[in-house]
């Protein structure tokens, strides 16, 4: 049952006084098991299962230490983190505001500005093992610029995890369909020693986001 006492499964009879579109998010939201089961598990979002089936797969978590969110807001990824991961120090940067986490250090700033990475490394202590990004640009409607302000978000991401990552890290980044472009690509497939793309159950079928997976960072910044 859902907290209104409605059973989810059951066509909402106040639909028809909203939008066709926001009655399909909400029908979609109540019914969709992902946030059901994320709502039973403590998690604040459905995308903690993004982390945990690329983790399932690619093993990303493993013997992790420090680890940098961007983009942590509401910080399901931030919690799944810290389950796998009781030990490690974790830093987490959002323009948004997040609720706190236990054993997480949450920094309320746009990642883009110029004191962000300094911040993020003080607060570190100490070079990561893990560098996510779950961060999107708000979408304005048009595909190509929505792709490009994602892409930004990506590649500033990117120079950060190859400016601080401990030899061997990962980086993990969302992208959209397309995957990433091949400047970035050629960029982190010298840095390190795989780079793929992952699209996980999670996330939703109708959704263009992927997933970058680059592992076993090479250190330095060299060209």
């Amino acid at each position: 049952m859902s907290r209104s006492g409605r059973d989810p499964g059951e066509r909402l009879r106040t639909a028809r006084k909203r939008t066709a579109s926001s009655a399909r998010w909400l029908s979609r939201q109540i019914n969709d098991p992902y946030v059901k089961q994320a709502r039973a598990e403590g998690y604040r979002s459905r995308a903690a299962y993004k982390l945990a089936e690329l983790d399932g797969k690619f093993g990303l978590l493993k013997g992790v230490t420090r680890a940098v969110d961007l983009g942590i807001a509401p910080g399901g990824w931030s919690q799944v983190l810290r389950r796998h991961c009781p030990a490690a120090k974790v830093v987490g940067i959002d323009l948004l505001p997040a609720d706190p986490i236990e054993g997480v250090t949450i920094l309320q700033m746009d990642f883009m500005a110029d004191e962000a990475p300094a911040a993020l490394a003080a607060a570190l202590d100490g070079p990561p093992d893990l560098v996510l990004s779950d961060m999107a640009a708000n979408t304005v409607g048009h595909r190509q610029t929505d792709h490009l302000r994602t892409m930004g978000l990506v590649e500033a991401a990117a120079d950060f995890a190859i400016a601080t990552l401990a030899p061997g890290g990962a980086f993990i980044a969302k992208v959209l369909a397309g995957g990433t472009d091949r400047q970035l690509l050629a960029l982190l497939k010298r840095h390190f020693a795989s780079v793929r793309h992952a699209k996980p159950p999670a996330s939703r079928k109708d959704s263009s986001e992927w997933y970058v997976i680059a592992q076993g960072f090479k250190g330095g910044m060299a060209q």
